[in-house]
């Protein structure tokens, strides 16, 4: 499965870069998100190359989900896809953005692909085993390299969004003594704790399911965790909530190794 995943990313990838290079055409959702020519481009070839080879397996993806098509997931196994994370990195020429592709089973993401076009990086992982690749030029995907987090030392390094920080992030970082933190966009900030460059990730902002999904698995399998708040990994398949949107996520903390 993970080498289909793979390769729907990459071609993803291509799409995305040939609206990046000519300028995309930028509009609004009602929520005020930017979507553009590349978010929509690029969905339609995960959706094509998900469906061909897994007929059965639900998708659950962004735009489609905001053009109001929702298919039943109760009980099933399903994909999590945003097609193009990052879209105020894309937009402002920040190579910061990515492609996501996550399969979820009983809430938890279990397989998961984050690719970068614009950096040439593909992060991938299934189950126990987290792994980066380089992506030529000519979109071939390198041999590669297994990753995993850092064990957590007294001085911890943290990430935080660089389109959606927020007071109450900011506010975290000071109560735990964190004073050494970058900011990252996209799912990459999940990516770099899987591959040990830094200790936490705390989000006291925005994010829906898909925004999440495909990172958390890399971050999972690579041997760290997310958690809400209260101290649970974060779930995934939210539906029917009684204080948000379907598939929208409350705060959380994402970690590397404790």
């Amino acid at each position: 499965m993970l080498d289909i995943l793979e390769e729907a990313a990459v071609a993803a990838g291509k799409a995305i870069l040939d609206v990046y290079h000519a300028g995309p055409d930028v509009s609004y959702k009602a929520d005020s998100s930017p979507v553009t020519d590349a978010d929509e481009s690029a969905e339609r070839i995960i959706l094509d190359r998900l469906a061909a080879a897994f007929p059965d397996i639900p998708v659950v993806a962004e735009e489609a989900v905001s053009a109001g098509y929702v298919p039943d997931i109760e009980g099933k196994p399903f994909f999590l896809v945003d097609p193009l994370d990052g879209t105020k990195e894309f937009v402002g020429r920040n190579d910061d953005f990515t492609v996501n592709i996550a399969l979820v089973e009983n809430g938890e993401p279990v397989a998961g692909v984050v690719y970068a076009p614009a950096l040439g990086i593909l992060y991938a992982a299934s189950r126990n085993k987290a792994e980066k690749a380089v992506v030529s030029g000519q979109r071939e995907i390198g041999p590669p390299t297994i990753i995993g987090c850092r064990s957590r030392g007294d001085r911890l390094v943290a990430l935080a969004s660089r389109s959606h920080n927020s007071e109450e992030t900011i506010a975290y970082l000071a109560e735990h003594g964190i004073t050494d933190y970058e900011s990252i966009g996209s799912s990459l900030k999940f990516c770099l704790l899987a591959e040990g460059l830094a200790d936490i990730y705390p989000r006291l902002s925005r994010t829906m399911e898909w925004d999440t999904a495909a990172g958390d698995a890399v971050l999972r399998a690579a041997g760290g965790e997310t958690l809400t708040m209260d101290g649970n990994p974060l779930s995934y398949g939210k539906r029917n909530q009684a204080f948000d949107v379907d598939f929208a996520n409350p705060h959380f903390v994402s970690r590397g190794k404790k």
